[in-house]
């Protein structure tokens, strides 16, 4: 059902069964796929594709040009997997020729009233991006994590899969996977607990984990910390996945605990 008051290019792609509520408006290269609901006042511009059974909320704008200064009018797109939900005002722009020029956002995700997506960002699947998330360039967003509301999150920063960050936390840091970061300015305050048990991480991996984290950044010298772990420790598959991703990218630091630095 489209309603008479949207304006669709009638060279977009839009599967039958989708809904779009009134004053619309949806350009020419834009593809929607089955299920998905555009509630009313939403805007899809440029190269973008929309999976299936998303639902999105009124005055949502995807498509824009990047709000980046180095932007030329390149080819870019952005590609939203499935079973998302856009709720209001949540704004999302595509990519540039520095980042790939492609914004991605996976499956199963929550993007908040007010939730800003910059150019060239990755989302995975299962993240909650609570209201007022502003969320910079070329950053990483792994599955499962949460962001808490009026976060700010910096250009190239990384959050990993599973991490918590409070809310109204500046992260100017990247933050390990399963990790707790909160702060004016981010600091690892500990492992999310809360959220390894929900995802039914063993009580075994999870206290493997907590001691990885206790010798680990016990102080600065992290990295000679994971050099020299038992293989008890070293070849747990979580504990794999943190090292992983400490060695993976060095575009920003990593968060460590207040007391250490």
């Amino acid at each position: 059902m489209i309603h008479q008051t949207s304006i669709i290019s009638p060279n977009a792609k839009i599967s039958n069964d989708v809904e779009i509520g009134p004053y619309c408006v949806i350009d020419s290269e834009v593809e929607i796929g089955s299920k998905t609901k555009l509630h009313s006042n939403v805007s899809i511009k440029g190269n973008t594709k929309i999976g299936k059974n998303n639902e999105i909320f009124p005055f949502v704008s995807i498509g824009t040009p990047p709000q980046d200064l180095k932007y030329k009018g390149e080819k870019n797109s952005i590609i939203i997997g499935d079973n998302n939900k856009l709720r209001e005002y949540v704004n999302i722009n595509p990519g540039t020729s520095q980042g790939g020029t492609i914004t991605k956002i996976g499956n199963n995700n929550l993007l908040m009233v007010y939730c800003h997506v910059a150019h060239d960002c990755n989302l995975g699947d299962n993240i909650v991006l609570a209201n007022n998330v502003q969320v910079g360039g070329h950053v990483t967003i792994e599955n499962n994590a949460i962001v808490g509301g009026s976060c700010a999150i910096h250009q190239f920063s990384r959050i990993g899969s599973l991490a918590m960050i409070g809310g109204m936390t500046g992260v100017l840091s990247d933050v390990i996977p399963y990790g707790l970061s909160l702060g004016n300015r981010n600091n690892l305050v500990g492992l999310n607990l809360i959220g390894l048990r929900r995802a039914k991480i063993s009580n075994e991996d999870i206290k493997i984990l907590q001691k990885f984290y206790d010798i680990v950044f016990c102080n600065p010298n992290f990295r000679s910390n994971i050099e020299n772990l038992n293989a008890e420790i070293k070849e747990n598959k979580y504990v794999k996945i943190i090292i992983d991703f400490v060695n993976s990218d060095k575009k920003r630091p990593i968060s460590l605990p207040e007391n250490i630095k």
